[in-house]
This record gives C-alpha cells, structure tokens and sequence, in this order.
C-alpha cells in the first residue's frame, strides 16, 4: 500500500519542522536489507505505515559533540541548510535511532555540554556518534496542504558500523531488517518508496550523480536535482 502524504486543503500552510532518518543498510547478504519499523495507529503522521528510524531535530542536537566528523564531500552542500545545521541533523539522525531501535553509531567521544535524555546516555557510555560512517542520500519536504509537515533528511550508513542489539522503545513496531525487494511491499508512503527506489537503483549500478530533493509541487509529488551552493 504505497501513498501519498495526508494533505487538506482546508488549513493555512505550515511551516515545516525540520526532521533526520537514518537508512541503515545491511550488504552481507545477497541482497540489501534495510532497517525498517512499522508507526502505531494511534500516530497523528501517517500512521501504519513503515518508515526509517529518524524524528524532529531536538534543540540538543545542536550543542552535542560528535566523536568523528561527517565526511566533507559536495552532497552535503545539497540539505538545504549551512554546515552546523547539516551537522545537527546528522547527530539527530544517529540518537533517533539509538532511541528507536536501540542501534548505536558511535565511538569512544565525548558529547560535551549537551543535555537531554539520551545525549546524557551517550555520555554515561562514554559514547559519542560516529559520523564518519554517514553519507548525505535525500531530503524530502511534504505537501503545502499537510496538517503535518517535515522537511526531512535522508542519511544513510551500514550495519556494521553499528553496535549494540535490536530492541524497539515501542514507538516502532515489527522493528527488522527486510530484503529491499520486501521493503517495497510494505505499507509505505510515497517518500519512502522514492528512497528505496534510490538504494534499488544505486544497487544496479546507476546511483544519483547528486542527492534529489523530493517534494511537491501543485500538490503533486515532484524529483529535483538541487545544484550545490
């Protein structure tokens, strides 16, 4: 059941908040598996369906320190926001995904000053996020008409990079690694066909020469190859 994002056309359009996922993606096997989890019904954004471990960027995300830095290459100049932000999102998208599937991409590090939950982990841990491993894949902004809105950004980094052991906090559900052939049956929205698409693609040999932004426009869904600022 693969979807459009929910839109109305009866609210004044919201300002999107800024959002991170993280693609983790297996290659031991034959064929790619990708890390996905199924949303509770009860969610207000789209829920049953199933996405990548990610969430809103957190005030904290700014100020926490990582062990290695993201990797400098043009794409990064591609998600639509200055160094420190892309920097932020990045470590948004590494403790979403320790929160959610109990992953960790980290190393040895301290994450300084930070507060909160789960940066106050990571430092009892003596942890801080290993972005060296990530690569900047797409960023995606929903529809004007959505309720909801998110401009989000797709990074994405193997398995074994990371540490730890699979275990839900509960906000995702039927947490696993599926074939991408598998993942593109599930119940998914549009945006995260696109990306799985992308790993599809990139895994028969004919990648992006540079990531996509996916957005919508007149309310219909639309691929764009952003220039490098």
């Amino acid at each position: 059941m693969n979807a459009q994002l929910p839109t109305t056309d009866k609210m004044k359009p919201v300002r999107p908040r800024d959002a991170a996922s993280l693609v983790l993606i297996d290659n031991e096997s034959t064929e790619p598996r990708i890390l996905m989890g199924k949303r509770h019904a009860k969610m207000k954004f789209i829920p049953d369906a199933f996405v990548f471990p990610g969430g809103k960027l957190d005030p904290h995300d700014h100020v926490a320190e990582a062990a290695t830095p993201l990797n400098a290459d043009q794409s990064l100049s591609l998600t639509g926001a200055g160094n420190a932000k892309t920097k932020a999102l990045a470590m948004a998208a590494v403790r979403e995904t320790y929160e959610e599937t109990g992953y960790l991409l980290a190393e040895q590090g301290d994450v300084g000053p930070t507060t909160g939950d789960t940066w106050n982990e990571f430092r009892d841990l003596g942890l801080a996020p290993a972005l060296h491993h990530i690569s900047f894949m797409a960023r995606a902004i929903t529809p004007r008409q959505s309720p909801i809105r998110f401009h989000a950004r797709f990074f994405q980094a193997p398995k074994s990079a990371l540490t730890g052991t699979l275990k839900g906090s509960g906000e995702l559900t039927d947490l696993d690694w599926y074939p991408l052939s598998e993942a593109l049956k599930l119940p998914i929205i549009d945006v995260t066909e696109f990306i799985l698409t992308e790993l599809k693609n990139a895994e028969k040999g004919y990648p992006r020469v540079s990531p996509p932004l996916y957005c919508y426009l007149n309310n219909k869904p639309r691929v764009l190859e952003p220039k490098p600022r």
